[in-house]
Parts: C-alpha cells; structure tokens; sequence
C-alpha cells in the first residue's frame, strides 16, 4: 500500500491542541508558588495521578522508538517483550513510593545529597539535565512525524512546531496544569489504541494475511537479534522507570500513600493494554508499509484506516508525545533551578523568584532539546542513548538510598561515575561494539563499583557495626 498524506487527519490534531492549550492555561491561575508549579501542590486523587503517570510514561519513546521499532524492525514477540520492564519497574516503584514521599524532596538529586552529600547532588543534576534534554528531543522529533504525515510539512518544520507547543504547556503552569492535560491524554490514549487495534488488523487483511507480508525472522522469539542484543533493548527503559525523576515528582504530588497506591495499580492495568496494543498496530503496518522509516510505522496506519478511527488515533499519538516531552521538560528545569541556581547563584532567592527561572529554564532547554535531536539517525537510538545515561548513571545509587542502608558517599558517587563513563565510552569512543546497546555494560559496572566501593571505605568502620546492629 503506498503511504499518502491527509491532511483532514490535522483537524484532529488541532482539536486535541487547542483543548490542551486551554486547560493549560485555565490551570496556569492556580499557580500559587513553586510547590504549586512543581508538585501540584501535593493535591493529585488517584485518577489524575494514574492519567499523569501514564502518559508521562508512554511517549515518542514507545510509538516512534521503543514498541513501535522493534515491531516494524525485528517482529512482534520482541516488540512485546518491551512491556516486561515497564511492569517489572511499577511493581518495584509501588514498593518503593512511601518511601519517595517520606523524603519530600522536588528532585531525585535532592534525595542523593541526603544520602551522599552535596558531589552526589551535582553529579546527578547534570545527568539528570542531559539525559531529559535528550527525551524531549525525541518527542519533538515525533510531532514533526505526525504533521509531515497529515499534511507533507517536512518533519523538521513540524519538529519546530512540537517543539512550540512542548515548551509553551511545560512553561505556562507546570505540574498543575500538565497533570490536568496529562490525565485527558492518557485516557484518550487507552481509547484510540483499544479502537485501532480490531480496525487495523481487518484492513491489512487479517493476522494470517499480515504475517505472510513480514519477513520470516519477524516471527521469532528475537527477530534475529541474539540474546545479549535483546536484553540491551529491555534494560534500558527499567532502569529509567526504576529511577525517573518524573515518577518521583508524581508519586510525592499525590494527596497520600492511598492515592498512590490506587493509582500505580490502574497505571499498570492500563500498560497491559497500552504496550501490546502499540505493538500489533506497528507489527500490522510492517505488513502494509514495508519501506517506511520504522518510527512511523504506527502514525502511517493512520491513512489507512477510516479518518474518524485515523484521526483518534493520531490524536492519541500526539497525546502521548506532547504530554511525555512536557513533563521531562519540567523535571530537567526544576534541577537547573533547585539543584543549581538556588544553591549556587542565588541563595536567597524568593519562592517568586525561583518560579521565574524555571519557567526560563524551561524555554532554554526546550530549545536546546530541538538543536540536539538533529545529531541523532533514529528515535530509537537517540532514546536508548538517553535512558542508559540516566538508567546507569542514577538507578543504582537511587535505589541504594532505599534498599540498602549501608550504601556510602564513596559508592554512591563512584556508582554515578562509573555509569556514565561506561555508557559514554561504550557509545562514543567505541562505537558501540558488536550492536550491544551499552546498557549490557554500563549498568552492571555501576551496580559493582557501587557495592565494591561501599564496602572498602566501610570495612571495620563504626559505619559498618552501626549497620550490622541495625
């Protein structure tokens, strides 16, 4: 089938924008301070907090790189594969939220200091920064993705609108209107997918008809990739979940335990039927565009369905795409200002104040998010880049923090180190060898020196009894 454009499909788009924009702006007039821009003012119910970390969740990331690639590249087993370390990581984080909001901190980087000390706190700003800027990059990216396919635009000039529209909902009224947007997006998300899915499936023919149109290793248990390949594609997204600041931020804006709890459940249920649903959609489009760039193969069945179900579900990808690159804007904003510029440059700074450069934080990294997306050939490579930077370089030493009580300044530190160094080397300066995403070797790096580091600085110490007593 060849892929042609339709721009009646941009009325949907417009209508989901204009929509988004105004409830962003309704809520900007709730705005009372930085708690308020940050954390919502610890107010989110359970059914704004599941909508919010949903579509937080599921971004670009899944319907131009992640699911989306790994079914029209390599098949539909490990395209499902994908959904396992998200539901690993909600199990975990519903262990682990009590403890999220006992700290009470905006960042991650702030619950590192109380552990490790102020190094840990820099360290992990700048990781945190650049592993973002570069999630947002690739939202952008997929914006561009869905105008260059409903009206013919080039992709660059639609990433320069998505990009537009990203900073200006991030920057308006910050976790208090983006969980309001957040929450329509993701239950229009759930919709469009659970409508497309039977619909896509009847227009290319039938599933006997779809897998005789795939090439035969797409119907294997790897599609061709060998174990160690595979579990470079699985890792990374885990230990981003495991450690997402954005996550953190959520669970600490909820009115209480009982909210989050209830919340993480229907944020789980929902992934069992969002994941597989991305994935037979891009699996059929495999089968009816064979030649298309793989981080659209879920926007192109768009076309080739009736414009109503089309357009809800390009709706649904701009949902999913324009809440996610909000909402790792905000994050990455709120460590320039709270991480840096507050304890730094300007000490004393009134909460008016603070509230002020993040919103100009926002717009500076916005466009720095659009500059950098142009170094990168794919979406996927750009997004498994990003999430070992922050999964390596974070996880390990967040984690620690909670499950293991006697973790020290010198492991943790050495842990964040170790992770980004071993991600940077294994992708720049090697090249990333044998096509092993470099999650294979960062993060068990990170995880050794961790515990290597912990235990010869606190071998025979008070530290070590006061541990062992406790």
């Amino acid at each position: 089938m060849e892929l042609q454009q339709d721009p009646t499909l941009l009325w949907f788009i417009a209508i989901y924008g204009i929509l988004m924009i105004g409830i962003g702006v309704f809520m900007s007039k709730k705005v009372a301070g930085s708690e308020d821009f940050v954390l919502a003012g610890k107010s989110l119910g359970p059914f704004v907090l599941m909508g919010t970390l949903l579509a937080t969740w599921t971004g670009s990331g899944s319907i131009s790189g992640g699911e989306t690639s790994m079914a029209f590249s390599y098949g539909i087993l490990p395209s499902l594969m994908m959904m396992l370390p998200t539901l690993v990581g909600i199990i975990i984080l519903y262990v682990v939220a009590p403890k999220i909001r006992e700290h009470g901190k905006f960042t991650v980087a702030g619950i590192l200091e109380s552990k490790y000390g102020r190094t840990s706190r820099n360290l992990a700003s700048v990781i945190i920064i650049l592993a973002y800027v570069g999630i947002v990059s690739y939202q952008m990216k997929g914006f561009g993705f869905i105008l260059n396919l409903t009206t013919g635009m080039t992709v660059q000039t639609g990433t320069m609108i998505g990009a537009a529209m990203i900073i200006f909902l991030a920057m308006i009224g910050g976790l208090r209107s983006v969980s309001q947007t957040d929450a329509i997006s993701g239950f229009l998300m759930v919709g469009g997918l659970i409508i497309t899915v039977p619909t896509i499936i009847m227009v290319a023919g039938g599933w006997s008809e779809i897998v005789a149109n795939v090439p035969e290793s797409h119907m294997s248990a790897t599609g061709g990739l060998t174990t160690i390949q595979m579990i470079g594609y699985l890792l990374p997204s885990l230990f981003l979940l495991l450690g997402d600041q954005n996550m953190y931020q959520r669970l600490a804006s909820s009115k209480g335990d009982k909210s989050a709890k209830r919340a993480q459940m229907g944020w789980l249920i929902a992934m069992i039927v969002i994941s597989p649903s991305i994935s037979l959609i891009a699996f059929a489009s495999r089968s009816l565009f064979p030649d298309i760039d793989p981080g659209m193969a879920l926007m192109a069945t768009t076309v080739a369905m009736p414009v109503a179900i089309g357009g809800i579900l390009l709706a649904a990808a701009a949902s999913f795409i324009i809440t996610t690159g909000n909402s790792y804007l905000l994050s990455a904003a709120t460590n320039l200002t709270y991480d840096l510029y507050g304890k730094y440059v300007n000490k004393d700074a009134s909460d008016k104040k603070l509230l002020a450069m993040t919103r100009i934080f926002i717009v500076a990294l916005g466009v720095f998010a659009f500059v950098i997306i142009s170094y990168f050939p794919t979406v996927l490579s750009v997004q498994m880049y990003a999430y070992t930077v922050y999964g390596a370089g974070l996880t390990p030493a967040v984690l620690a923090v909670f499950f293991w009580k006697r973790v020290n300044a010198v492991g943790g530190v050495s842990s964040m180190i170790a992770g980004v160094m071993a991600t940077l080397t294994w992708e720049i300066v090697l090249g990333q060898p044998f096509e092993v995403n470099s999650v294979v070797v960062a993060v068990p790096v990170a995880v050794i020196v961790l515990i290597v580091a912990t235990l010869m600085t606190t071998s025979g110490s008070p530290a070590e009894k006061a541990a062992k007593a406790s």
